[in-house]
């Protein structure tokens, strides 16, 4: 086992080998081979390039190392086309910090029973006078990005909640294709978690309106979830 492998339990060794095709004796290879490919990509700044750090990515797409490097483009092109969300990317930014404190996202302590962090989102506590949206969307990946450092939960991924009680049409008028977009970037398209579940709750006949417009910019397996 190398230090990459440091504080997985046993079970979740096995479960990445199973699920996610990791192989504790080809560990260095693959990440190095995901990093060679680095030099095809000049127009990318990749600010971070360590082991433990590109490792992420290759669970994410069950090391396939194609995928793995596009997700890597994409999560650095991501903030580099949207440097606005990312200046003052930590907690104690006033906009993530409001978000953070209005429960933008809920993170539950106990995981469910395959091991995956639940995250819950109640739509109506957004107080749009209080909030953007891009500050909500900012806590959430700064949150998202701080429980990956886990390697557990980099294997057994994540469920995400939204609580749609109670969330107004005027409310929902404010989630433009513009910013739904944004949001499906950042979170499908350039962020190395596996998402088990994407559940909706309790959502008003506009939400489902809402999902026909967004509905073109998932991915398949993200439609089925």
């Amino acid at each position: 086992m190398t230090h990459l492998h440091a504080g997985l339990s046993s079970e979740t060794t096995e479960k990445a080998r199973l699920e996610l095709n990791e192989n504790p004796d080809t560990l260095h290879q693959d990440i190095q081979q995901v990093r060679d490919m680095i030099v095809t990509r000049p127009d990318i700044g990749f600010l971070r390039t360590d082991d433990d750090f590109i490792l992420r990515f290759l669970r994410a797409r069950k090391f396939d190392q194609v995928e793995t490097f596009r997700l890597l483009a994409q999560y650095f092109q991501f903030r580099q086309q949207n440097l606005d969300m990312f200046q003052s990317f930590k907690v104690d930014d006033p906009g993530i910090k409001r978000a953070l404190m209005d429960g933008f996202p809920g993170v539950l302590e106990t995981p469910d029973q395959h091991g995956r962090k639940i995250l819950i989102l109640f739509a109506s506590n957004w107080d749009q006078s209080r909030n953007l949206f891009t500050d909500i969307l900012r806590a959430i990946l700064l949150s998202l990005e701080v429980l990956i450092e886990n390697p557990e939960l980099q294997i057994n991924g994540f469920i995400l909640i939204i609580d749609w009680s109670n969330f107004s049409f005027k409310q929902a008028s404010k989630l433009t294709p513009n910013i739904l977009k944004l949001a499906i970037e950042g979170l499908q398209d350039s962020f190395p978690a596996r998402f088990g579940g994407i559940h909706f709750v309790n959502q008003p006949w506009y939400i489902h309106a809402m999902y026909t417009i967004i509905k073109p910019f998932l991915k398949d397996k993200t439609r089925k979830r």
